[in-house]
Parts: structure tokens; C-alpha cells; sequence
């Protein structure tokens, strides 16, 4: 027989390589913390999948992304289906059922990862009956608490959780009572290309008002259901920052419902003329708005914090949260300032002492290469690879 024969024979015999299945509530329409970890995760994926041996393409179903638009890996060896077409949601959710159901009976994937909790019951209700192992990807708040009976079976059962922190773990596992050695942490990167230390902008300066002036920043939702991210502590500690550092200014950048209540707040405060609230801020734009901070300050509850990785690969300094997962990115201080989130005694005292510049967590070169040595791009691809390749 032909060698030809042979090999094709062989080939014949081997079971096709089975695809991975993905599923988000959102990666390309919206901007935010998620957003962001899944938009990084398929760009992981996609680099694990480049190196040999050829693996089969694989498809991501997005429940409220509506198009291609914003999506730049449309080149790529991934399907993507997107499910938000003006119409009921209801409809749109069972569109997205089906679709997922389709998937497992046409594929049989290898694996399932679910990307949010609201996701979960209805991956282990379709993969169950099929033997299908799925992976569930949990961030912060959405699992602290005892979840309802759907969503905590559906985590209980799941093969694999992949968490961003230690923080959410621990929470996540007393809450709602998950098998330890089933949850892996798979923390968020930043891309170090983009976001670096460089002269403060002269026309971001110009646009806010800021010459001369010793800049704090925060990046955050201005929503009142997220009072926890700080800004009104922060703005509560600057009257007394302002005495030590008159030249201090804070810019806001974020929108929400409660931009009017901070708004107010600056203004009894006494400090109106010193803060800016910038508004909305494009992803494309905000490397810039880093680079005119010389201190970030979000003494907040995180489940992570993408925010300070972004920082501090800009060479900024940062003030966290002091019982939260920015353990995690400020590698338990090592990094940065932890301080208890609502006390706004404690921001003033750490602020004044990292815009004086004498600790070495205020030193912009080392603070970067700290953080991209452990948080960077190709940092996350390879632990990415390995929680795949050796689950």
C-alpha cells in the first residue's frame, strides 16, 4: 500500500479534533472591567491556539453584542455570534439558548466556558445531559454573596472556576460552599504597550485647567450603586491633602446617576474648584488621561482591579482598598497603598505621603516593570495556555 494510503487512512481513524465553546454577556460593545478580562482572554486564547499542534477553530456565542463593529479578530480562527438584535429580551435569551444547544449537539465541544454567573444554570442545564465539562469564569460582587439556588448549583457543578482573585475566591467559596480544589485564579493583565509613563499631555492639561497642578485620578462608574468605588471618600480627604499639597487637583473620569450627589459634595466640601469630572472617557483615550495623573486614588472594593494595573503600568502611584482583591494587582502592598476603603483620614495620610515621592512604591519606572513582570499580556497568554492545556 501507498505511504499516502497509509497516512490517510490514519487520519480517517483519528476522532476529529473537538472545538472549545465560548459564552459572554458582553466583550465588544460595552467598555469596563469584564469587558476588558474578556476581550484579554480571547486574545490569550487565540495565541495558545497559533502554536503547534493545529487545533480546531472554535466558536463564541456574546449575548448583548450586537455586531461585528467593534470585534478585531474577525480574521481570527473563531466563529463569533452575536444575539442583541432589537428585540425582547426573552427572545434574545432564547435565541441564545437554542444557539448554545445547537452548538453542543452539532460539536460536542471539548469544553464549555461560561463567562458570567447569569450564565451558568442555563450551561449546566444543555451540558449536563451531554457529559459536557464547562468552566465557569467569576469576577467580584456578582458571587460574594449566597447565590440564588440555579446559579449555586450550576457553580457547584462546573469542572473548573476560574477566579481573578484570592479575594473572590474565598467569598465565592464560603458563600456558596465550592470545592477548593476545583477553583483556579486567573488574574487580569495589562497591556504594557499601551498604557506607559510619558510627559503629561499639554492638551489634557489645557482642556481641564490643569497647568501646574499636582493631578489625582480616578477612573471609575459613577453609578450610586457603586458608592464603594470611593470617590466621595477620596473627595473627603482632600481639604486636608490640599494643606499639605496646595497645588492638588482631582480628576473624576466616569459617568453616572451620581455624578450630581459628588458634584455636591465637592462644593460643601469647599473643593469645587479643585476637581474635575471629566465624564465619559473612550478606551483609546484613556493611556493619555493616566499620564496626567501623578497619583491614582480608588480606595474601593474591587473584585480585582484592572484599574490600578493600568495605573501603575502608566508609572502612577495608587491607593486601594485595604479589604478587597486589589490585594491581588498591589501584591499585598508591595505595590501600592492599602488603606481602609471608607475612611477618608486614612486616603488623606497615604495620598500626601505618595505625592511626596519618598516611599519606592512612588517610583514610576520600577512600579511599571514590577507590575508588567507579573501582570502582563504574555503573562496572562501563558497562564491562559495552562489552565486550558492542564485543567
Amino acid at each position: 500500500m501507498p505511504a499516502t494510503d497509509s497516512v490517510e487512512d490514519d487520519a480517517m481513524k483519528r476522532p476529529a479534533a473537538r472545538r472549545d465553546l465560548f459564552l459572554f454577556l458582553e466583550v465588544f460593545d460595552r467598555e469596563g472591567g469584564i469587558q476588558t478580562y474578556n476581550r484579554n482572554l480571547i486574545e490569550a486564547y487565540l495565541k495558545r491556539n497559533a502554536a503547534p499542534p493545529p487545533r480546531s477553530p472554535s466558536e463564541v456565542l456574546i449575548l448583548r453584542d450586537a455586531d461585528d463593529r467593534h470585534n478585531p479578530y474577525l480574521h481570527s480562527d473563531l466563529k463569533f455570534r452575536y444575539f442583541r438584535r432589537d428585540r425582547p429580551v426573552p427572545i434574545e435569551r432564547l435565541h441564545f439558548a437554542w444557539a448554545l444547544l445547537v452548538s453542543i449537539l452539532r460539536d460536542r465541544p471539548r469544553r464549555v466556558y461560561c463567562g458570567h454567573i447569569n450564565l451558568a444554570p442555563l450551561v449546566q442545564m444543555l451540558c449536563a445531559p451531554f457529559g459536557i465539562p464547562y468552566t465557569a469564569i467569576v469576577h467580584g460582587k456578582e458571587v460574594w454573596e449566597p447565590l440564588p439556588p440555579d446559579k449555586r448549583r450550576a457553580l457547584q457543578r462546573a469542572d473548573r472556576i476560574w477566579v481573578v482573585s484570592r479575594y473572590s475566591r474565598d467569598l465565592a467559596s464560603a458563600a456558596n460552599d465550592l470545592d477548593p480544589s476545583r477553583v483556579r485564579q486567573l488574574s487580569c493583565c495589562v497591556d504594557g504597550a499601551q498604557f506607559h509613563p510619558g510627559p503629561k499631555p499639554p492638551h489634557l492639561l489645557e482642556r481641564y485647567g490643569l497647568e501646574g497642578a499636582t493631578v489625582i485620578l480616578t477612573v471609575a462608574r459613577l453609578w450610586s450603586g457603586d458608592i464603594y468605588k470611593g470617590v466621595d471618600v477620596t473627595l473627603r480627604a482632600l481639604p486636608t491633602i490640599a494643606q499639605a499639597i496646595p497645588t492638588v487637583k482631582y480628576v473624576v473620569i466616569g459617568r453616572g446617576d451620581d455624578r450630581l450627589r459628588l458634584e455636591a459634595l465637592a462644593t460643601d466640601l469647599g473643593v469645587r474648584d479643585r476637581v474635575v469630572f471629566a465624564g465619559f472617557v473612550a478606551d483609546g483615550e484613556l493611556p493619555a488621561h493616566y499620564r496626567l495623573a501623578d497619583l491614582y486614588s480608588m480606595p474601593s472594593q474591587e473584585g480585582f482591579g484592572i484599574v490600578y494595573l493600568e495605573a501603575m503600568a502608566s508609572g502612577v502611584p495608587v491607593i486601594a482598598g485595604d479589604n478587597d482583591g486589589s490585594a491581588d494587582p498591589l501584591m499585598d502592598g508591595k505595590l501600592g497603598w492599602r488603606v481602609p476603603h471608607r475612611n477618608p483620614e486614612a486616603v488623606a495620610i497615604a495620598c500626601i505621603e505618595a505625592l511626596k515621592g519618598s516611599d519606592r512604591r512612588a517610583d514610576g519606572e520600577w512600579l511599571r516593570q514590577e507590575t508588567l513582570a507579573a501582570f502582563s499580556k504574555n503573562a496572562f497568554a501563558e497562564r491562559v495556555a495552562a489552565l486550558i492545556d492542564h485543567p
